[in-house]
């Protein structure tokens, strides 16, 4: 959309008003309005989802344990927004255990109290997700700031029932209800003030209703029923 938007001869301006449907990788209503200034006949977001097959509850692991987790790989349009939301954070609650996964951050300076532990196995998601007090997700730029974009991340830890904390982005209601079944935080003061307030109970309650939300709206079994849906004419 950007790169169409700032060139009038780009040839994808003449291809859009030919689909009969754009599907677009989430995006919500600012993503649909733009396609269909573009001459979009029909615009349809698909969203991440949970695959409860294989991300769900599991036994916490010591090598896991911390009270925030983090799942990212290093990456140059969102390591400003860790640096701020999770090294800062940690950096000023100096008694309390963080860890980090991912690839890419083995040079990277990080307050003594934040462990690394490199590259995390897709076989390991669900025993960090459920070793954690709180899971934080931290989008990319263009995600944060287009909104209704939950990363893949969101969903399988969800589907473990960990409590998430996640930067604040337009749309998250539309997949999760903050206070209830997620914790907002506009910046890293707010990730350090949700990890003073948040016990282990509460944290439970918060996961769980993640889960809950998840299995019922969130599978990638429904986000294929939508595409069957639109492509038979049945539009949400």
């Amino acid at each position: 959309l950007e790169r169409i938007a700032n060139d009038a001869d780009d040839p994808f301006h003449r291809q859009i008003p030919q689909y009969d449907i754009v599907f677009t990788y989430g995006g919500g209503p600012p993503v649909v309005a733009a396609y269909e200034g573009f001459g979009a006949r029909l615009c349809v977001p698909i969203y991440n989802g949970l695959d409860p097959t294989t991300h769900h509850p599991a036994a916490a692991d010591p090598r896991f344990c911390c009270d925030l987790g983090l799942v990212a790989n290093r990456l140059p349009d969102r390591e400003r927004r860790i640096e701020e939301f999770f090294l800062a954070v940690a950096a000023e609650l100096h008694d309390r255990h963080f860890l980090l996964a991912g690839a890419g951050w083995a040079d990277k300076p990080m307050p003594q109290n934040v462990g690394f532990i490199g590259h995390l196995y897709t076989a390991d998601h669900n025993a960090f997700n459920a070793s954690c007090l709180a899971v934080l997700n931290v989008s990319r730029d263009s995600m944060a700031s287009n909104g209704y974009s939950p990363a893949t991340r969101v969903f399988e830890a969800a589907g473990a029932g960990a409590c998430l904390i996640t930067d604040a982005w337009q749309g998250i209601e539309v997949f999760f209800e903050p206070d209830r079944e997620i914790l907002v935080a506009e910046n890293g003061p707010a990730v350090a003030e949700h990890l003073a307030h948040l016990s282990p109970a509460e944290a439970g309650r918060i996961g769980d209703a993640a889960r809950r939300r998840a299995l019922a709206e969130h599978t990638y079994t429904q986000r294929v029923r939508l595409v069957e849906d639109v492509l038979a004419g049945r539009l949400p």
